[in-house]
C-alpha cells in the first residue's frame, strides 16, 4: 500500500479540459468546510445564482450549479423536459450531439436526428426541413460549442428556427461558457447547460444549468415523474431557491462551489465581453503560430471556437507519439481526438486561466520541437514570431 501522499506534477492543460484551474480558485477551495444548510452557505448559494445570471446573461431565476459534471448537467435537462413517447430533434455534428441523441432514447423518447459533417456548424436548413418533417416534436437539442470538432454553431438561429416550430431548446454550452458570445436571455434559450472545468477556471465537479419559464412550465406540467430522483428540478429547487424555505436534498459539494464562486467572481472582475475578447485574440495568435508550422485547423474560420482549436495532424505523423512527448518534455497536454476524429486530429483548448501568452508561446515551441524530431516540414522560428506579433503587435 502507498504511504506517501500523492503529489502531481504541474501541468499545463491545454486540451479540451479541464483547463489550469487558476490559483485564486484553488486558495478558495481551501477554505473551512461549513455545513450545507449554514446560513453563511445559502447565502454564497444566492451569490453564485447571481454569477451565473451574469455569466449566461440571464434573468432567469432557475438559475444553478448542479452537483456533478457537464454530463450531469446534460441528464438534467434532459430528464425534466422530455417524457417517455417524446419525440425530439437531435443535430448531431461530433460526440456530444450523439450523448444527447442517447439520452433521449434512454428515456424512452424517440430521437429525429439532423447530421452535418463532424468540423461543422449544424446547418438551419436540415433543421427546418427536419421540424417541417415532424410537426409533432417537442425539443430541438443541439451543442453549441461541439468539443469534439472544435465547431461553433448559430445558437440564435437554430433557437428562432425551433420556436417557430412550437418546440423547447435544450442547448449544451459546455465549452461556450465564459469563451465565446452566448446570450441565454436576447436568443431565447429555453435551458442550457454548461460544465466548471473549462472557460471557467474551476475543476470538474459542478454544471450550471438555467431553464427560463417555457421549460419550468414544460417540467410543471409532466404527465409522468421525472424519471431520475437526484436530477428532478422539482426537488432540488427546494434546496436552491431562496425565496422558500430551502429543504435538505444533497449534501452539496461545499468546497468546489467556493471555487466556483470565486471563478464566476474572476469572470465579472474581467467583463464577461472582455474574456470572449481575449479568448478570440489569442485563437488568432495561434491559428498565426500553426499556419507557419504548416498546420491547419479542420474548421472553416467561420465556425471555429476560439477557445478549442481542432488540428489536423500531418500525413506520416503519430498521435499518440507527439502527445506523449509534449506531456514528459514539457509538461504539457494537448487533447486527441474522438469518435470519428481520432487519430486524425489534435484538440488544443486555449480555456479560461489557460488562455495565456506564455501558454501559446510553450505550445507552439514544444509542437514545433517535436514535429521537426519527427521530420515534418515547418517554420518553428516563423511561428513564434507570427505569436508574438499578434499577440503584441
Amino acid at each position: 500500500m502507498p504511504n506517501t501522499r500523492f503529489e502531481p506534477r504541474v501541468r499545463t492543460l491545454l486540451g479540451p479540459g479541464p483547463a489550469d484551474v487558476h490559483p485564486r480558485v484553488l486558495a478558495a477551495m481551501a477554505r473551512p468546510t461549513i455545513g450545507h444548510l449554514d446560513p453563511l452557505f445559502i447565502t454564497l448559494m444566492d451569490e453564485i445564482k447571481d454569477l451565473l445570471r451574469y455569466a449566461l446573461r440571464t434573468e432567469n431565476r432557475l438559475t444553478m450549479p448542479i452537483s456533478g459534471p457537464g454530463s450531469v448537467g446534460m441528464e438534467t435537462c434532459f430528464v425534466n423536459l422530455v417524457e417517455p413517447g417524446d419525440k425530439v430533434v437531435v443535430c448531431i455534428n461530433g460526440v456530444f450531439g450523439m450523448r444527447m441523441k442517447e439520452n433521449v432514447e434512454r428515456i424512452g423518447g424517440t430521437a429525429v436526428v439532423v447530421a452535418d459533417p463532424w468540423g461543422r456548424a449544424i446547418d438551419p436548413n436540415k433543421l427546418e426541413d427536419a421540424l417541417r418533417a415532424h410537426p409533432d416534436a417537442k425539443v430541438v437539442a443541439f451543442v453549441h460549442a461541439e468539443t469534439s470538432t472544435g465547431a461553433r454553431s448559430d445558437v440564435e438561429t437554430l433557437v428562432e428556427i425551433a420556436h417557430r416550430h412550437n418546440c423547447l431548446t435544450i442547448v449544451d454550452a459546455v465549452t461556450a461558457l465564459g469563451g465565446c458570445e452566448l446570450r441565454v436571455d436576447d436568443w431565447g434559450v429555453d435551458a442550457v447547460y454548461a460544465g466548471s472545468q473549462k472557460c471557467l477556471s474551476c475543476t470538474p465537479g459542478l454544471a450550471p444549468i438555467s431553464f427560463n419559464e417555457r421549460a419550468i412550465e414544460r417540467l410543471r406540467a409532466r404527465r409522468t415523474p421525472v424519471q431520475s430522483w437526484f436530477m428532478d428540478l422539482n426537488l432540488v429547487m427546494g434546496y436552491w431557491d431562496g425565496s422558500q424555505r430551502r429543504s435538505y436534498h444533497h449534501t452539496a459539494p461545499v468546497n468546489a462551489l467556493y471555487g466556483l464562486h470565486e471563478a464566476l467572481l474572476m469572470l465579472r472582475e474581467e467583463g464577461l465581453e472582455q474574456a470572449w475578447t481575449r479568448h478570440a485574440r489569442h485563437h488568432r495568435a495561434l491559428r498565426a503560430g500553426l499556419e507557419a508550422l504548416g498546420l491547419e485547423l479542420i474548421v472553416p474560420e467561420g465556425e471555429r471556437l476560439p477557445q478549442l482549436n481542432v488540428v489536423a495532424i500531418p500525413e506520416g505523423i503519430e498521435d499518440a507519439t507527439v502527445r506523449a512527448r509534449l506531456l514528459a518534455e514539457y509538461d504539457l497536454e494537448i487533447g486527441a481526438g474522438l469518435g470519428d476524429l481520432a487519430g486524425k486530429v489534435w484538440r488544443i483548448g486555449l480555456m479560461g486561466h489557460s488562455s495565456r501568452p506564455e501558454n501559446l508561446m510553450l505550445c507552439l515551441a514544444g509542437l514545433g520541437a517535436v514535429l521537426r524530431d519527427l521530420g515534418h516540414i515547418g517554420d518553428l522560428d516563423r511561428a513564434l514570431v507570427a505569436v508574438h506579433r499578434q499577440l503584441f503587435g
